[in-house]
């Protein structure tokens, strides 16, 4: 039996509003852990990068 192959995954930057994300991750609630567990690591991890990189920004 061949072996399947996995594409390489490309990455991309997506700007969303915090109420967008709550909405995201609400439905993605909705699905079998096993599915999204680690999508919904991903985005409280770049959620949280982005509000330590927003509050060490100068005000001006």
């Amino acid at each position: 039996m061949a072996k399947k192959q996995v594409a390489a995954q490309k990455e991309i930057d997506l700007r969303l509003t915090i109420e967008e994300i709550n909405t995201v991750l609400e439905s993605l609630g909705q699905m079998p852990f096993m599915r999204v567990y680690r999508i919904i690591e991903k985005i409280h991890i770049q959620a949280s990068g982005s509000n330590n990189a927003a509050a060490k920004k100068p005000k001006t």
